[in-house]
């Protein structure tokens, strides 16, 4: 049987899933500086690069790239950070995550399924170059 977890400890990591859904990414960074994992994930199996690159916060997608966040894990639903992005319509943020060395074609749906299914050209033309 397994200790109940601090509430201190739910609390620090909610306070961390709020700060890169809200994009601030001094905050943010330096928790990462301080320990917390970079590829901290929720109970969905949101990291907090996914919930970052959902937002399209475009500089803490990049600080949580730079701090080794995995640009390629996926969430419990098989989507990954670029996909969101791609949703989401974040030229940016997909360029950054592009940049990053994400693959257009990895998870369920891909990135490049995402912008084909929303028909949103904008995003393959990116996907695609």
């Amino acid at each position: 049987m397994s200790e109940p977890i601090d509430p201190g400890v739910i609390a620090l990591a909610a306070k961390v899933f709020d700060l890169a859904r809200e994009g601030d990414t001094e905050q943010l960074a330096a928790y990462l500086e301080a320990g917390v994992p970079a590829n901290l994930t929720n109970d969905k199996g949101d990291t907090l690069l996914i919930l970052a690159a959902y937002r399209g916060h475009t500089e803490t997608v990049a600080a949580l790239l730079e701090r080794g966040a995995d640009h390629s894990r996926a969430n419990d639903r098989g989507q990954t950070p670029l996909a969101a992005a791609v949703f989401k319509q974040s030229a940016d943020t997909v360029r950054a995550l592009l940049a990053a060395g994400a693959d257009p074609d990895g998870g369920q749906p891909s990135a490049r399924a995402t912008a084909q299914f929303f028909e949103l050209p904008e995003m393959t033309a990116l996907l695609d170059a």
